[in-house]
């Protein structure tokens, strides 16, 4: 019996095929259709979905910047109606796409595959019949009942990294046939590794970290591994781009005077939240090296960020970000016992996360002392194993790993 393969590329949600068959098409693919003696034998999707309902953050927080980030690149691949969740904030050259991508939602497909970036014990509502995709980015190694109610009842869970999905797995609200592995992106439009910025006023070794003021963070951990490291004779700052918007006045002023009221406060800046990526990278592109010493994250955006400066970056090996730090491209502060999350205002023994001890603390001074040593030498050079690494996570890729697990049977 002769075969003939056709690919097509379908571009309305209705075609008739001249083989007697007529079909119904929710979405848009590209089809290889195998037909023979005029009856259709098979239809294998090899393109894309038309329409995808989004509904996620976009703001200068974490969740925020994945959630701008996705719909951005996810808008180059399928028509995206987008429902945020709070009110969009984002630099004024994104405005025209998440004006479009909201006014989309007006005229939905309610059959399209609907894809919820949020918090796990949040993932209920979703838009229209189509299949519920749940992408919650997670911190702690267990979920409480709540969470596993609202996991368990998603059509395919998103997640960042393998830990991540290590631990829907033990806790039993995925199988290993509606989870995927979706790792983020880095902007490399603005996070870019260039000799030309550093400034050279003096030998000075800066370190850096960013992100909003927490304990799950390590933010207590720095300041004592930064005071251990060096005395006041060293050539050495540290800078802490760091806010928290959940805190209150008094609550962000406790977390600086920790620092600036320490043995080497006088070296320590204070940074004020930025307005702009293209702002956040203008000063982590004049630091040396990244200091993340987190108990747990759940992906860590701007660790990576730091490697696709070509800077260098000390970091806990647990967590998610072990998607992409290792030995070559990380100094790397084993941290092998676990403990009860616990900070007193958001993590309250409901998971575990690392242990940080003295220790550990011990082994971040080393390798900070290490930075220091080598920048007083010349010899710190760029981070190129941890640029090579960066230059394999885009948010295209991210966008494009997604459409390939919505082809997938729901």
């Amino acid at each position: 019996m002769r075969h003939i393969s056709l690919c097509l590329l379908l571009s309305s949600s209705l075609l008739q095929i001249v083989f007697g068959q007529l079909f119904q098409l929710s979405y848009s693919y590209g089809y290889v259709l195998t037909v023979s003696s005029g009856k259709t034998l098979g239809v294998d999707r090899i393109g894309m979905m038309n329409k995808i309902n989004l509904i996620a953050p976009i703001n200068q927080l974490g969740y925020g910047l994945v959630g701008l980030n996705i719909l951005r690149t996810l808008s180059g691949l399928s028509e995206v109606s987008f429902w945020p969740i709070g009110s969009p904030e984002c630099d004024p050259v994104h405005h025209d796409l998440v004006k479009r991508s909201i006014k989309n939602s007006h005229t939905p497909d309610f059959s399209a595959p609907c894809i919820r970036i949020w918090h796990q014990h949040d993932m209920a509502q979703f838009v229209g019949s189509g299949p519920k995709i749940g992408f919650p980015i997670f911190e702690l190694d267990r979920f409480n009942d709540v969470e596993k109610h609202h996991l368990e009842h998603l059509d395919r869970i998103l997640v960042a990294s393998s830990w991540a999905k290590d631990v829907c797995l033990e806790q039993g609200v995925a199988s290993e046939q509606n989870i995927d592995v979706i790792p983020l992106g880095v902007d490399s439009g603005i996070f870019t590794s260039t000799t030309q910025h550093k400034l050279e006023t003096d030998n000075k070794t800066v370190f850096f970290n960013c992100g909003k003021w927490e304990v799950r963070k390590g933010h207590d951990i720095i300041v004592q591994a930064f005071n251990k490291a060096f005395s006041r004779e060293d050539n050495v700052e540290l800078w802490m781009l760091c806010d928290n918007i959940f805190f209150s006045e008094a609550e962000n002023l406790e977390w600086e005077n920790l620092y600036t009221s320490s043995n080497l406060g006088d070296k320590i800046l204070i940074i004020p939240r930025q307005q702009s990526q293209k702002e956040v990278y203008n000063i982590m592109r004049e630091s040396d090296c990244g200091v993340f010493p987190a108990r747990a994250e759940g992906w860590n955006l701007e660790l990576l960020e730091m490697m696709a400066c070509g800077k260098h970056v000390i970091a806990t090996n647990y967590s998610a970000h072990t998607e992409f730090c290792n030995e070559q491209n990380c100094l790397l502060v084993e941290a092998k016992e676990r403990e009860e999350a616990f900070d007193g205002k958001w993590f309250k023994g409901q998971g575990g996360w690392a242990k940080i001890s003295e220790p550990e603390i011990e082994s971040i001074s080393k390798h900070m002392q290490l930075i220091h040593e080598s920048k007083q030498n010349n010899t710190l050079g760029v981070n190129q194993a941890g640029l090579d690494t960066a230059k394999k996570y885009s948010w295209k890729n991210t966008s494009q790993e997604i459409m390939n697990a919505l082809s997938k049977p729901q």
